[in-house]
């Protein structure tokens, strides 16, 4: 699963011909883990609190479209 981004407390990962909708895994040093969908960055599955995805949602919002485009390329 490539790594896409590192912050101190998880990595965000996109599967490689993963699933629809285009969405990323956060996967927290604990091993929690949260998807969330590209388009509107709501969680679809998993339970990690929001206060903890603050900063991942921050920088999702900002990389919004290399998001998309990294799931498209490891789509095909």
């Amino acid at each position: 699963m490539p790594v896409i981004h590192r912050f101190s407390f998880c990595v965000v990962r996109i599967n490689l011909r993963d699933h629809l909708p285009p969405h990323f895994h956060v996967v927290m040093k604990d091993g929690r883990e949260v998807w969330v969908r590209i388009d509107n960055l709501q969680v679809i599955h998993g339970k990690v609190p929001a206060r903890e995805l603050v900063d991942v949602m921050a920088w999702a919002r900002k990389n919004r479209l290399l998001l998309m485009k990294k799931f498209e390329e490891y789509w095909r």
